[in-house]
C-alpha cells in the first residue's frame, strides 16, 4: 500500500507543477521533453547494475519499453491538442476515463476478481472520474471532425497504463525497474528534441531558462509517478484492476483539493456530487480486498 500512497503523492505533484505553468508562462514542450531527460537520468542513477546499452537493448522488455515512450509523449501532444480543440475537460474527462481499460484488461487476461462490492466500486469510481472531471462553462457539444482527438487521448491512456501492467508482469525484473522507466522517458525525450529540432530548424524556438528549470522540477515526481506505480502493480497484496482504480481516483480527488487550496479553483454542483462517489468508490473496492 505504501507504493500506491507514494504514486499517487507523486503524481498529484505533477498536477500541480502543471498548474504552475500556466501561471510563469512556462513554454509547456520545452518543459517536458526536459522532464523526460530527467526522469530518464533519475532511473539511471537508480539503476544498481552498470549501466551497458548493448546488455539492456537485448533485454525482453526493451523495445516495449520504447514503443512506450513513444506513446507518452504522442499521448501528451494529443491532450495539448484536444484542449485546444474541444476544451480542458474534455481533455481531462478522455484522460481520467481510461482507467477503464487497464482494469478489464486485468480482468480479462489475468481473471483478476470481480465481486459484488469490488465491480459496484469500479463502476461508481468511473462515474465519479467523470462527473468531477466536467468543469462549468464547457457543455457544448464536440464537433464531429474534432471526436478522433478525445478518443486517441482516451486509447492513449488506457494502453501506456494496460502496457505497464502487461510489462511489469511478463518481462521486467526487480532489479530493472529504475532502468525500465528510464527507458521508457529516454524514448520519450528522444522524440521530444526531434520536435525541438524541427522547430529550430523553423526558427520558431526560443529557449528559455526557466523552461528548463519547470522540467527539472516536474521530471523528478514524473519518474516515480511511474516508478512506485510499477512497484505497487507488483508488491502490493490488491490486483492491477484495484491499483489503477484507487490510483486514479485518488489522484482525481488530491488534484481536486489541490485546486481548490492553492489556486482557489471553484466547483460546481457536479464536481462535488462526484467527490462524494469517488469517496465511496474508494470505500466499496478497499472493503473487497
Amino acid at each position: 500500500m505504501i507504493y500506491l500512497l507514494l504514486s499517487i503523492i507523486a503524481s498529484s505533484l505533477i498536477f500541480v507543477i502543471f498548474k504552475l505553468f500556466s501561471k510563469y508562462n512556462i513554454n509547456t514542450l520545452q518543459a517536458i521533453v526536459v522532464n523526460y531527460m530527467v526522469a530518464s537520468f533519475s532511473g539511471m542513477i537508480a539503476y544498481p547494475e552498470p549501466i551497458d546499452l548493448t546488455v539492456i537493448s537485448r533485454l525482453d522488455w526493451f523495445y516495449g519499453a520504447m514503443i512506450l515512450g513513444v506513446v507518452f509523449i504522442s499521448v501528451f501532444n494529443l491532450m495539448a491538442y484536444t484542449t485546444q480543440k474541444n476544451g480542458l475537460s474534455v481533455a481531462a474527462v478522455a484522460n481520467k476515463m481510461s482507467l477503464v481499460i487497464p482494469i478489464i484488461f486485468g480482468i480479462v487476461v489475468y481473471q483478476e476478481s470481480t465481486g459484488f462490492l469490488k465491480s459496484t466500486g469500479i463502476i461508481v469510481a468511473i462515474i465519479a472520474v467523470y462527473l468531477t472531471s466536467v468543469k462549468a462553462n464547457n457543455g457544448a457539444m464536440i464537433k464531429k471532425e474534432n471526436i478522433i482527438f478525445p478518443l486517441l487521448v482516451f486509447i492513449g491512456s488506457g494502453i501506456i497504463d494496460t502496457c505497464l501492467k502487461f510489462l511489469e508482469t511478463s518481462y521486467v525484473s526487480k532489479n530493472d525497474i529504475p532502468i525500465f522507466s528510464s527507458v521508457i522517458f529516454g524514448c520519450a525525450a528522444i522524440v521530444g528534441l526531434f520536435i525541438l529540432a524541427y522547430k529550430a530548424i523553423r526558427g520558431s524556438l526560443k529557449i528559455s531558462l526557466k523552461n528548463i528549470v519547470a522540467g527539472i522540477g516536474l521530471g523528478i515526481p514524473n519518474y516515480f509517478s511511474v516508478y512506485f506505480l510499477i512497484k505497487a502493480l507488483r508488491y502490493d497484496t490488491m490486483e492491477s484492476s484495484t491499483v489503477f482504480t484507487i490510483n486514479n481516483v485518488m489522484v482525481l480527488l488530491v488534484s481536486t483539493f489541490a485546486g481548490i487550496l492553492l489556486f482557489k479553483e471553484r466547483l460546481i454542483l457536479k464536481n462535488w456530487i462526484g467527490i462524494l462517489l469517488a469517496v465511496f468508490s474508494i470505500i466499496l473496492v478497499v472493503s473487497s480486498i
